[in-house]
C-alpha cells in the first residue's frame, strides 16, 4: 500500500474521532457530568489517588470494623480529606472522624457499603437480583455483555473447581450471552514447567466449558437465537504460552468443531504478534477442514505494573514495550494482520480499547476493506459509557465487559479498581483526558500527534520478544560480574516460561534420573589438600526424589576425629597463604568461582533434585542467590579495604555447618562471606546434601581456591533421640 493511501486512511480516522467525540459530548447527562468532574479534581490531585487507594485498601484489609476504623481515621488524620469527593461525601467523611469511628460495629459496614455504592459502574453486583437486573436493562438497550467474574489465580483445586461450576451455571442462564475466563481460575497449579500436564488439565476443563456453551442458547432481543460464547482472557506473560496451547489443542477435539470461542492478545507484548500468527495460520487450517472461525480480542494490556515487579524480581528483561508509542503500533499491526480476507474468514476480531483515535481507525480500514460484519468494538463497562452511547448509535458492534463480584467476594475487586485506576489516571492513557475532553482541547491535539506517530511508526515497531534466555546457549567463559564490571546486579533466575528453558530442563531430569543400574557418584574426603577415600566409613545418598525406589546416587565418607584435627590444624596453618593474598586476588578468584556455579547450574538443580528432592524451580533460585554471594561478598569487602584510617582481616578459620533444606544458597553464603574476608573454610555439610556440597565444593576448587584452603569434611552430627539425650548420628 502507498503512503499516500494510508496518510488518507488516518486523516479518515482522526476525522471519525472528532466526530464521535462530539456526539458522545452532547449525550453526557448531568449524573456523568458530575462523575467526570470528581475525575478531574482526581487527576489535578495526585495526592488523592493514594487516599482513595489507602482507603479502598484499608476498608477490606480486616473483618474487625474497630481496626478498619482506626486505619481509615489514621488515614484521614495523615493525609486530610480528598478533594476529589462530593460536598455531601466530605460532609460524611467528617462525620466519621469527629463521632462515627467510635461507634465502629454500626458505621463501619455502612463506610464499606457507600465505597461499594460508588463502584457500581465499574464492579456490577453479583447477587442475583441486581445481576439479573442489570442483564436485562443491557439487553433491552441492545448491549451485548462480557460477563467476567474477578477473582484470578485460586489457591486450590476445591476452589477451581468451584468456579468451573459456576461458569458453567452462567453459561446455563439464560439471560448471560458471553463469559470471559482466565485459566488462574481453572486450575490452583498452573506452572509452566508443568507445561504438558498444565496443559492437559486445562483442555479437560475448557472442554466442558466449550460443550456447555454449545449446548446452551442466548435468544438476542430481536428473537435470532445463538451458542453461548467463552472467551479466554489473556494474564501474564507467563502464562501466554500455555493458554494459547490449552485453546487450540481444546479446540482441536472433534466434538468441539463447530465450537466458535475467542482469545485475547495484548499489543503490549512483542510476542503477541506472532502468537497471532501462529493462531491464524492454525484456524485457518481449521476453517478448511470444515471447523468454526475464531475469535481474537485484541487488548493494549492489562496486567503492566505485575510485569514490572515480576522483571524487577527475578532480573529478566520487561516483557511488554517499555513506551506507549511501541504498544500503540503493535496494536494497529495487529489490526492490520487480522483484517485481510484470508485472515479474517478464520479469526474474527475484537478490537478492544476507549481510544476513539484508535477505535476510528479500526473502523476506517474495516470499512475500507469490507470486513464491518467480521469487526466489533469491546469496551469497559463504566468506563466512558456516554462514548458507548455514541457509537451504538451509528449501528455499530459493541460489547462491554462486565466485571462481576458479590459482596462477600468484593476483597477480589479491589485489585481490579485499583488497577484500572492507575491504568486510567497514567499519562499516556486516552481515559486520563476524558473528563470534559473536547475537539479544540490541547489534549485532544496531543492525543491526535500521538495517534499519527503511532500510525508512522507501525512498520517500524520492533517484533523480537524480550525474554529470549536460553540456558542451552548461555556462554559464561567471559569476564563478567564484580571484578571486572564495578558494579552488582543480582544473577538472573531461570525464566521458565520459556521454550527453551524447558527443555533444558528436559535434559537435566534425564541426566539425574538414575536408574538402579547407574553407578553412583564416589565422594571422598578432602582434609589438608588430600583427597582421601580409602579406610573411612562409607554411607549412601538415596534419592530423595523416588525414596522407596531405593536408587543409590551417591557415597560419601565420614571424617573421623583425627581427620578433622588435621582440617583443623591446616586450616589455622594456611600452608597455601588465603589470608596473605590481597582483597584484590581474592576478589578475582572468587569472581571466577560464580563463573563456575554459574556454568554447573544444571548439575547443581539436578544433584539437589536427586538429593535432597529439591524441585527445580527451588533449587534454581538457590543457584542465582549462591553466585550473588560470588559477586557481592569480595565487591562489599572491597569497599572495606578501600576505607581511610580502617584495617581489616579475617578472623582465622571458619566452619560452615550446613542445612539439608537450603543445600546450595545456605553454604555457598557461609563459605564465600569467610573467604572473602579472608578466612579459611572447613566445610561440614549436611548428611542428607553431601552430594550437592561435593559439587559445589568443586565449583570452588576449580575456580582456584585451594583444598587446603576450603576443606570438605562431611562427618557425624548430634542427633535427638527421644527425651534420653543426645547421640552421634548421621
Amino acid at each position: 500500500m502507498d503512503t499516500e493511501q494510508r496518510e488518507r486512511r488516518v486523516q479518515r480516522a482522526m476525522a471519525l474521532a472528532e466526530r464521535w467525540q462530539n456526539r458522545a459530548n452532547s449525550l453526557l447527562s448531568r449524573e456523568e457530568k458530575g462523575l467526570q468532574e470528581q475525575m478531574r479534581r482526581l487527576l489535578t490531585r495526585p495526592r488523592d489517588k493514594i487516599v482513595l487507594a489507602l482507603l479502598i485498601d484499608q476498608s477490606f484489609r480486616s473483618h474487625d470494623p474497630a481496626r478498619v476504623a482506626n486505619q481509615l481515621g489514621s488515614i484521614l488524620n495523615e493525609y486530610g480529606t480528598p478533594d476529589f469527593f462530593s460536598r455531601f461525601e466530605k460532609i460524611l467523611l467528617q462525620m466519621f472522624m469527629d463521632v462515627a469511628r467510635h461507634i465502629p460495629r454500626l458505621t463501619v459496614p455502612q463506610f464499606i457499603e457507600k465505597m461499594r455504592e460508588s463502584s457500581i459502574r465499574a464492579i456490577i453486583p453479583g447477587e442475583p437480583e441486581a445481576f439479573l437486573a442489570y442483564l436485562k436493562k443491557r439487553k433491552k438497550q441492545g448491549v451485548r455483555i462480557n460477563v467476567n467474574h474477578l477473582g484470578e489465580a485460586v489457591l486450590g483445586e476445591k476452589e477451581a473447581l468451584r468456579r468451573l461450576d459456576n461458569y458453567v451455571a452462567d453459561l446455563k442462564n439464560p439471560e448471560i450471552e458471553y463469559i470471559s475466563v482466565k485459566i488462574s481460575t481453572l486450575y490452583s497449579q498452573i506452572h509452566p514447567l508443568a507445561f504438558e500436564h498444565t496443559v492437559g488439565i486445562l483442555i479437560e476443563r475448557l472442554t466442558r466449558l466449550y460443550k456447555a456453551a454449545a449446548q446452551n442458547y442466548f435468544v438476542r432481543e430481536d428473537g435470532a437465537a445463538i451458542p453461548k460464547f467463552v472467551n479466554l482472557d489473556m494474564e501474564g506473560y507467563g502464562d501466554l504460552e500455555i493458554t494459547c496451547e490449552a485453546f487450540m489443542r481444546t479446540l482441536d477435539r472433534s466434538e468441539l468443531k463447530a465450537c466458535f470461542a475467542g482469545i485475547a492478545l495484548q499489543a503490549y507484548l512483542p510476542d503477541s504478534y506472532h502468537i497471532q500468527k501462529r493462531l491464524t495460520a492454525w484456524a485457518r487450517q481449521r476453517v478448511e477442514n470444515g471447523g468454526s472461525p475464531i475469535k481474537v480480542r485484541i487488548v493494549k494490556g492489562a496486567n503492566l505494573e505485575m510485569e514490572k515487579i515480576e522483571s524487577a524480581l527475578f532480573d529478566w528483561p520487561l516483557a511488554p514495550y517499555d513506551n506507549k508509542r511501541d504498544v500503540d503500533a503493535n496494536f494497529k499491526r495487529m489490526i492490520h494482520f487480522g483484517m485481510t480476507p484470508e485472515n479474517i474468514r478464520a479469526v474474527h476480531l475484537g478490537i478492544a480499547s476507549h481510544n476513539l483515535f484508535e477505535l476510528a481507525y479500526a473502523e476506517e480500514l474495516a470499512r475500507e476493506k469490507h470486513l464491518t460484519d467480521q469487526v466489533g468494538f469491546e469496551m469497559l463497562e463504566g468506563m466512558a459509557d456516554h462514548v458507548r452511547r455514541a457509537l451504538s448509535q451509528e449501528d455499530r458492534s459493541l460489547i462491554l465487559y462486565a466485571p462481576v463480584a458479590t459482596k462477600d467476594q468484593f476483597i477480589n475487586a479491589i485489585a481490579y479498581l485499583i488497577r484500572r485506576l492507575d491504568e486510567n489516571t497514567a499519562d499516556e492513557n486516552f481515559l486520563r483526558y476524558a473528563p470534559f475532553l473536547t475537539v479544540d482541547a490541547e489534549a485532544w491535539q496531543m492525543l491526535g500527534r500521538r495517534f499519527l506517530d503511532s500510525c508512522r511508526h507501525m512498520n517500524h515497531v520492533g517484533q523480537a520478544p524480550h525474554r529470549v534466555q536460553d540456558r542451552n546457549r548461555e556462554s559464561v567463559s567471559k569476564p563478567m560480574g564484580t571484578f571486572y564490571e564495578g558494579e552488582f546486579r543480582n544473577e538472573p533466575n531461570t525464566d521458565w516460561s520459556l521454550p527453551a528453558n524447558r527443555n533444558w530442563a528436559e535434559r537435566i531430569r534425564a541426566d539425574w534420573q538414575k536408574s538402579a543400574s547407574s553407578d553412583p557418584v564416589d565422594i571422598p574426603l578432602v582434609i589438608a589438600g588430600q583427597t582421601i577415600y580409602a579406610n573411612r566409613k562409607t554411607i549412601t545418598c538415596l534419592d530423595s526424589s523416588r525414596f522407596k525406589d531405593k536408587i543409590r546416587v551417591a557415597g560419601f565418607r565420614l571424617a573421623d576425629e583425627t581427620d578433622i584435627g588435621r582440617a583443623v590444624v591446616a586450616a589455622k596453618r594456611d600452608p597455601d597463604g588465603w589470608r596473605k593474598l590481597g582483597m584484590e586476588m581474592r576478589h578475582k578468584i572468587l569472581s571466577r568461582v560464580a563463573g563456575r556455579i554459574r556454568q554447573m547450574r544444571a548439575d547443581l538443580i539436578g544433584a539437589a533434585a536427586a538429593n535432597t528432592g529439591k524441585i527445580f524451580t527451588e533449587a534454581d533460585v538457590e543457584v542465582s542467590e549462591a553466585v550473588d554471594f560470588a559477586e557481592y561478598y569480595p565487591f562489599s569487602m572491597g569497599a572495606f579495604s578501600d576505607m581511610r584510617h580502617v584495617s581489616s582481616r579475617g578472623k582465622g578459620v571458619g566452619v560452615v555447618i550446613s542445612p539439608w533444606n537450603f543445600p546450595i544458597a545456605i553454604p555457598s553464603g557461609g563459605i564465600l562471606s569467610a573467604l572473602a574476608a579472608g578466612n579459611t573454610v572447613i566445610f561440614k555439610p549436611a548428611s542428607g546434601a553431601v552430594l550437592v556440597a561435593w559439587l559445589l565444593c568443586r565449583a570452588f576448587w576449580d575456580a582456584g581456591v585451594s583444598k587446603n584452603t576450603l576443606q570438605f569434611c562431611p562427618c557425624t552430627g548430634y542427633r535427638r533421640r527421644g527425651t534420653s539425650g543426645l547421640s552421634f548420628g548421621c
